[in-house]
């Protein structure tokens, strides 16, 4: 089971070890049992939970990146309501796509969302945990997604928003060791101005009935294809006007 202590010392690179369901922790109820899921709105200022994600810091800078990022959210009604899942999202580079995905998830949806890719070590590490980040690790993913969590992961970066980058099947495979559902999501972003967008697609199922790596990499590339055709969908809507932006037709936002 993770403490608070073990939880702090991932930002010293080591992978956290998530308690599954039904484990007894500093979140436990008067049965012992480990809550399903959280909302973001039950969880009373100073609280940090069993993983170093600190519940006011996170309310705040969320808060704060909406100063940066106006996020219109869109297909939030395909994610599991208490169950764990991945998001797989495309990312231009230097856009922290997963941030405010993440970000944008959480309030859409009333529940932690858990990201990807913070730094392994150093001040950046700790915040980036204390904002309910992740080690680029299958192992620390597939430990979140067995304890129910919601984790948004991206593509590797591309220059060009209309790209989609490689689909890592080791974070895949830990979905699958997880049994939890892979989402496929496509963002936009504008590097000088607030809006962006992230429209989330149903999740993405295996063709074949295949095991081991070879699983993981055929689904991988399979939510790359759903990445793309999404972004695809969310092209034809472009008008170039504030029109973009509006809830039209399942491709809107909150």
């Amino acid at each position: 089971m993770a403490t608070n202590s073990t939880a702090n010392s991932a930002s010293d690179g080591r992978v956290v070890q998530f308690p599954t369901r039904g484990d007894a922790g500093p979140r436990s109820t008067a049965g012992g049992t480990r809550p399903a899921f959280s909302r973001l709105t039950d969880e009373p200022s100073g609280h940090v939970d069993d993983w170093g994600r600190d519940a006011g810091l996170f309310r705040t800078v969320t808060r704060l990146s909406e100063i940066r990022w106006a996020v219109s959210t869109g297909g939030e009604q395909h994610l599991p309501t208490r169950k764990g899942a991945l998001i797989v999202v495309n990312a231009r580079r230097f856009a922290l796509a997963t941030v405010y995905s993440g970000f944008a998830i959480s309030r859409a949806l009333d529940r932690p969302v858990r990201f990807v890719g913070r730094a392994d070590g150093g001040a950046l590490g700790a915040l980036g945990q204390r904002l309910g980040g992740l080690l680029e690790h299958p192992d620390e993913v597939a430990g979140a997604l067995r304890a129910g969590e919601l984790v948004v992961c991206s593509t590797s970066t591309t220059r060009r928003p209309s790209d989609v980058g490689v689909v890592d099947h080791a974070l895949i495979g830990a979905a699958l060791r997880a049994k939890v559902a892979v989402h496929p999501a496509a963002t936009t972003s504008s590097p000088f101005g607030r809006r962006a967008r992230i429209e989330i697609g149903s999740a993405t199922r295996a063709r074949r009935n295949r095991r081991g790596s070879l699983a993981e990499v055929e689904l991988a590339d399979d939510v790359g294809r759903d990445i793309d055709r999404l972004l695809s969908e969310m092209g034809d809507m472009t008008t170039g006007t504030p029109l973009d932006w509006l809830p039209l037709s399942g491709l809107g936002g909150n």
